[in-house]
């Protein structure tokens, strides 16, 4: 049906613009612009527990929290050395899941935001609380109700109504500094209060602007930002007062807390200061506040991050700074909700390592001393959590900051004398080899000196390195009575054998490259060492006593937290063997006996008695939400099946991320970004099983295309035709369009990008990628 032309106005125009843009969004039809990465990602995802019974396990016992992902919602950029933050749980009275968690999205109450003062979890300090009217001194903490449907955070930005004071706060950062923005209601009584926990400290009120303080915590964590804060105000404050409290004085009547008008000086536990605005209605009243390892250094930093009060300038260069992070990875198709979770866990795959100093700025060293950063300075890697995946992440997308985080863990390594670890095994070098395959430049000869020294010197940070090098293994200690299930503590000596023999590898390998061939087959030999944890007779990984004996009785169902295992059952311990996964096919008797014992794995009901605490989302005895056998459902990919790989990582991708009613939930803990890079590489349609290795397992691309800015300036694009949810299944695929058989490719198929492409239908092609011949390496080779 035609229509008479008719004239129109500009102001008609536009009102038939924002209707149509409105009608659009009611019946689901997109926009005519794509959405911007930056605007999908969004930081609360993690923050939430799943909470589907199945899916959780055990967990919690009785009188504790279900774990989330542990992720902040905090304003931040990537590998930034602060970041200002909500803080919904009174970590100073009690640890809910363990650890210091600062935030759960299912708490109802704001307890204050930090603003810094810790690289990791609740640990911050000064917690900061806008207050209106009457406020109690700290660890008693003045509470308030909060709106979830006011809460929002994007990439470098956090904004909540406080219900109960009518108050608006706005969080935004830059690298080493956080700005506060509160809109308070009409009050003679509108209050910021600031103290520094329960360790205390000293604060000081000067002037009518600002207060200084110096926690007297010592922060473990190498890569936080100083004990020293300044904090600024934007407007004069009309009153002010100090306070602190005797955290040992448990219920006296009088005495255990002193509050003080007009004083400006004041130390001891819970130190604190609280200043006093006058405010209309809707007036804003903004906070900037830097650490540092003096006031001076934090001083210098709010002079140089943020000279003035702009908070949308702040903002918007902190957005920015996402933006071109998350434009070197490009995805289409999927679902909104997958977008969504996809740039949300890109968002805290850059959670770590935290970038301590740019090159030329100050920094205080390891050993107390200031020194000039002659490269962009980065703080401790957490190698058992994100050395199994981020740092391939890494690779990909910054292999210059890798160049730099590997200069930064040498430095350290020549002021301590060692590499640094985490929890048991090196895995520094999973980093450095995996640099070195992957053609990234670097004196890796000066790196494998003290990689060599962690693995031969039992004065160094590997534990029971004595043991293992005498008997090929480490032994465990029978508790006391022999309890069924163990007790948390223990040697950990099944795990520790399967980690040392991991890096005997990699260190083998590295050795060979730099033309160090006698330790390359000393290494090599021992990286054979995880046989000897291997038990014929039950077909897992079993501890031993110091005489050889295998533990009895054993229960691989069991979740053991340090005995024999770390933080994962026999059934999860039994896969970690990422360099040799043809030689487990070996111990466990062929192709054909693996794929039944992995799929045993991912069948056999999930029902211990004991309880790890981080071990949620659950398929079978698979654990996606801790670290040891996150990479099991890509093993297919070595015993001829890769099309049950497929399968399973679209079930883990659907299932346990985002699969609760807030659509918020991880499983486990996230520790730093590596459960987030689990989704990420996974999403894609790849992951690294061994980063050390340059070579990729593949699974199942969530999305249409995928188009992946590599480091060197190259694209890579993945495109998967013919996709959907049912749709999972690799039918056939090209590279560079020529036939792709092989259920993996290596840095070395794409280091000048190119085009993977699959066809995928709705049922397995059992024949793709199931040749013996195109299956990927391994330590030994299998028949």
């Amino acid at each position: 049906m035609a229509f008479p032309l008719m004239y129109a106005s500009p102001a008609h125009l536009r009102c038939r613009v924002i209707q149509a843009a409105v009608i659009a969004a009611l019946v689901g039809v997109g926009p005519v612009h794509a959405q911007k990465a930056v605007d999908v990602a969004n930081p609360l995802v993690g923050t939430a527990p799943l909470d589907r019974p199945a899916l959780i396990g055990n967990a919690p016992p009785p009188g504790e929290v279900l774990y989330s992902g542990q992720t902040s919602p905090a304003a931040r950029l990537p590998h930034s050395l602060t970041q200002p933050a909500p803080v919904n749980y009174n970590v100073d009275l009690s640890y809910p899941m363990g650890v210091a968690v600062s935030y759960a999205y299912n708490n109802p109450t704001m307890i204050g935001f930090t603003g810094g003062g810790s690289a990791y979890g609740a640990e911050a300090g000064p917690i900061i609380m806008p207050v209106v009217g009457d406020w109690t001194v700290p660890p008693s903490y003045t509470q308030s109700h909060y709106d979830k449907a006011s809460e929002k955070a994007s990439p470098g930005y956090y904004k909540v109504d406080l219900a109960t004071f009518k108050t608006k706060v706005e969080l935004t950062a830059t690298r080493s500094t956080s700005l506060m923005r509160f809109t308070f209601p009409e009050s003679r009584r509108a209050n910021v209060v600031l103290d520094l926990r329960r360790d205390g400290g000293n604060v000081k009120v000067i002037g009518d602007r600002k207060i200084v303080g110096v926690s007297a915590r010592k922060d473990k964590n190498p890569a936080a930002d100083g004990p020293w804060f300044v904090a600024e105000f934007s407007r004069p404050f009309a009153g002010f007062g100090t306070f602190h409290a005797n955290p040992e004085v448990k219920w006296a009547p009088i005495g255990d807390k002193d509050v003080q008008a007009d004083r400006r000086t004041v130390s001891g536990g819970n130190a604190g200061a609280y200043v006093t605005f006058v405010t209309r209605a809707g007036e804003q009243v903004l906070m900037r506040i830097a650490h540092g390892y003096s006031a001076a250094e934090a001083e210098q930093r709010l002079r140089t991050e943020i000279p003035d009060w702009n908070f949308e300038r702040v903002h918007a260069q902190a957005r920015a700074a996402w933006a071109q992070l998350f434009d070197r990875v490009e995805v289409s198709g999927g679902t909104p909700k997958q977008r969504m979770l996809f740039y949300s866990t890109l968002y805290h795959s850059f959670a770590s390592p935290w970038l301590v100093a740019r090159k030329g700025e100050p920094f205080t060293g390891a050993g107390g001393h200031t020194e000039v950063a002659a490269y962009d300075h980065y703080g401790p890697v957490p190698f058992w959590d994100t050395g199994r995946n981020q740092i391939a992440l890494l690779m990909l997308l910054e292999p210059e900051v890798v160049q730099d985080i590997m200069r930064s863990e040498l430095d350290m390594a020549r002021e301590s004398g060692y590499m640094n670890t985490s929890f048991h095994g090196d895995h520094a070098v999973l980093l450095y080899d995996g640099a070195m395959r992957r053609g990234i430049p670097f004196d890796y000869a000066a790196a494998y000196a003290y990689l060599r020294k962690n693995a031969l010197d039992p004065k160094g940070p590997r534990g029971y390195l004595a043991e293992y090098m005498q008997n090929g293994w480490i032994s465990d200690l029978i508790p006391p009575g022999n309890p069924s299930p163990p007790y948390a503590g223990g040697k950990a000596g099944v795990a520790k054998t399967l980690e040392y023999a991991w890096d005997d590898y990699v260190l083998s390998d590295m050795a060979r490259r730099l033309g160090k061939l006698d330790d390359a087959q000393m290494f090599l030999r021992r990286a054979a060492n995880y046989r000897n944890v291997f038990d014929a007779s039950t077909g897992f990984m079993r501890g031993r006593t110091d005489d050889g004996k295998w533990i009895s009785p054993f229960d691989p169902g069991e979740p053991y937290y340090n005995f024999m295992m770390k933080e994962a059952s026999g059934w999860s311990t039994l896969w970690l063997v990422p360099q040799d996964v043809h030689g487990l096919i070996g111990l466990l008797g062929g192709r054909a006996a693996f794929n039944t014992k992995l799929d045993a794995f991912f069948s056999t009901p999930y029902t211990p008695k004991g309880i790890c605490r981080d071990c949620t989302g659950m398929i079978g005895q698979y654990v996606q939400g801790n670290q040891p056998d996150q990479q099991a459902a890509y093993l297919y990919a070595w015993s001829g099946q890769p099309w049950k790989t497929q399968a399973l990582v679209r079930r883990i991708l659907d299932q346990l991320y985002g699969s609760d009613a807030s659509g918020y939930a991880y499983p486990g803990m996230d520790d730093q970004g590596s459960t987030s890079s689990w989704y990420v590489l996974s999403a894609m349609g790849f992951y690294p099983v061994d980063p050390s290795t340059s070579d990729y397992i593949l699974g199942s691309p969530i999305f249409d295309q995928v188009r992946l800015h590599l480091g060197n300036g190259k694209v890579f694009e993945i495109v998967a035709r013919n996709n959907s949810a049912r749709n999972m299944y690799i039918q056939s695929a090209t590279l560079n369009g020529k036939p792709w058989n092989k259920p993996w490719f290596s840095q070395a198929d794409i280091d000048n990008g190119g085009t993977l492409v699959f066809t995928m239908g709705p049922e397995p092609n059992k024949t793709w990628g199931a040749d013996p011949r195109q299956a990927p390496p391994s330590m030994s080779q299998s028949d």
